[in-house]
């Protein structure tokens, strides 16, 4: 089963709320993935970030595809962001989410904002992972620094539970062999986290990745529209 979601505001800006709640019952599995990339405005002063929420349960045998196209954050967004993932102990789960710092083919730069971005894996009642990304003020000089992105606009992270997690490390290590880019395995959870320079490149090499851990299947056709 594939699962489009659709903002029919057109964009995202301080304020606004946005939660999702996905259920995916025994041995069933899903391809969850957003019409086009989602775009988060400059919010006003002293207006609240926006807040978005997603949770994802799955229960046993169940398999789930999280894979939305990127965010675009703007100059002065402000987003605050959750995914929060629940396994049973033998579903897996495929997941990405991307962001790109300004649109980025026009040159523009995102010199302020705020975004707060937590993903937590739940497996079998224990957490397997929480991962917190905290930005606020000048983005684009904490992007700049070495140990944060050392100039990239566009980051990724990627994550794969699955028994098949150790057995795919080394062809995702050969995608990103000539990025700033990494891959870890543990816990029978493969994760990658990638840097690039602009977002088309990102795109670019997010496609090859899970290309390589779905096996060669194609991905949802709004990914290539």
């Amino acid at each position: 089963m594939q699962v489009v979601t659709l903002n029919t505001a057109g964009g995202i800006t301080g304020g606004d709320v946005f939660q999702s709640n996905f259920l995916l019952e025994e041995g069933s599995a899903a391809t969850i993935t957003t019409q086009a990339p989602e775009r988060i405005y400059r919010a006003l002063p002293f207006s609240p970030p926006a807040s978005v929420r997603h949770s994802v349960t799955l229960g046993p045998g169940a398999m789930v595809e999280w894979l939305p196209q990127e965010t675009i954050l703007f100059n002065g967004a402000f987003l605050r962001r959750q995914l929060c993932v629940t396994l049973a102990a033998d579903s897996c789960f495929l997941g990405v989410e991307a962001v790109v710092f300004g649109r980025t083919q026009r040159g523009e730069r995102v010199s302020s904002g705020f975004l707060s971005d937590t993903v937590r894996i739940v497996r079998d009642g224990a957490l397997l992972l929480h991962d917190a990304v905290h930005l606020s003020g000048p983005i684009a000089d904490i992007l700049a620094r070495p140990a944060v992105a050392r100039g990239g606009v566009a980051v990724a992270t990627l994550w794969f539970v699955s028994p098949d997690a150790a057995a795919a490390l080394e062809a995702v290590r050969a995608v990103l062999k000539e990025e700033d880019s990494g891959a870890s395995v543990w816990n029978n959870m493969l994760v990658s986290r990638i840097v690039a320079r602009e977002g088309a490149g990102l795109r670019a090499r997010l496609i090859s990745l899970l290309q390589v851990l779905r096996k060669g299947e194609k991905l949802p056709r709004v990914w290539m529209c």
